[in-house]
């Protein structure tokens, strides 16, 4: 990882309407970072991928992509980054190899016919080159489509909700790709909602209804967010859960296995709950607050946009 800059943006803003669905997003990406976009759907987190592509044209702000002016490069942008959307936009009746012969000619990929071999070779689709994209199953879709997004060999990958609907082992699977590729010098801006994804990027952002409320690292976005946490163990915790959501200072109060995460971000207010409910079989233990535990705090705390 370097300090050079793939993203560096001020102000950017689109507007659908009378809604402001990006509102002022700042944000720098250095090369080799993974980035991860965090945020509940509708917050805007595609609408500012697709700007930085060249998609969608900000109303207003400014900036630079990949070293080109963000409003007026666009197309010197496009040739430069890859794409992954949230759903498998290949053509089901081509075979993987044919896939990707086709979205190398779109980019006018010098040598295809070799690119596409390395392609394959290199994201482990070699054995299933004839096979047809309608019969892979989500894990190799997935794969495939990634293939597709580096065949032109971008500096940039965009990849928005890239595992929805895939199983955990396909899912690690993909994360070490994209931690090799990074190390390659390769830089990703990656949306997610799943935590434990979002644990393994080197950086998040948290946007909210089209404003970003938070960025940094894992550790930076918890401390930001100032929760405190407890865990109480203990008989009927969904009675238990009913109970202490109704309590001044309990923001939320979320069953992980056997136990409740009780957090709220007035600490005093928190400890009184707490040695109110003490006793009659609870244990309660002070833990650290996770990003699960911040993205539900955030989630609960923001005012939806679409609000009046």
């Amino acid at each position: 990882m370097t300090d050079e800059l793939i993203i560096d943006v001020h102000g950017m803003t689109k507007r659908f309407g009378d809604r402001v669905v990006v509102n002022k997003i700042d944000l720098q990406v250095s090369r080799g970072q993974i980035y991860g976009f965090l945020g509940p759907n509708g917050s805007g987190k595609t609408t500012f991928i697709r700007m930085l592509c060249g998609l969608l044209r900000a109303d207003a702000g400014s900036g630079t992509c990949l070293g080109h002016d963000v409003i007026t490069g666009s197309e010197q942008i496009k040739r430069q980054v890859g794409y992954m959307t949230q759903r498998f936009s290949f053509y089901e009746d081509l075979s993987i190899e044919e896939n990707l012969d086709f979205v190398a000619r779109l980019y006018e990929v010098p040598n295809r016919r070799q690119a596409v071999t390395d392609s394959l070779d290199h994201l482990g689709l070699s054995g299933r080159r004839k096979q047809l994209a309608g019969e892979l199953s989500g894990g190799w879709k997935q794969r495939m489509a990634l293939a597709a997004c580096l065949i032109h060999k971008p500096k940039l990958l965009l990849l928005d909700e890239p595992t929805a609907g895939v199983d955990p082992k396909a899912r690690r699977d993909f994360w070490e790709q994209i931690h090799d590729l990074a190390a390659e010098g390769l830089t990703f801006l990656i949306t997610t909602h799943y935590m434990d994804e979002a644990e393994r990027c080197h950086r998040l952002a948290y946007i909210s209804y089209g404003n970003l409320l938070v960025n940094g690292t894992v550790a930076e976005v918890i401390a930001h967010a100032k929760l405190t946490t407890w865990s109480v163990t203990g008989p009927d915790l969904n009675h238990l859960s009913r109970e202490l959501r109704n309590q001044p200072g309990v923001e939320q109060a979320v069953a992980f296995g056997k136990m409740l995460h009780v957090s709220g971000s007035d600490t005093q207010a928190l400890e009184r709950v707490v040695e109110k409910f003490s006793g009659e079989g609870y244990e309660w233990t002070k833990v650290s607050s996770g990003l699960e535990d911040v993205f539900i705090h955030l989630m609960e705390t923001s005012p939806d946009n679409f609000s009046p």
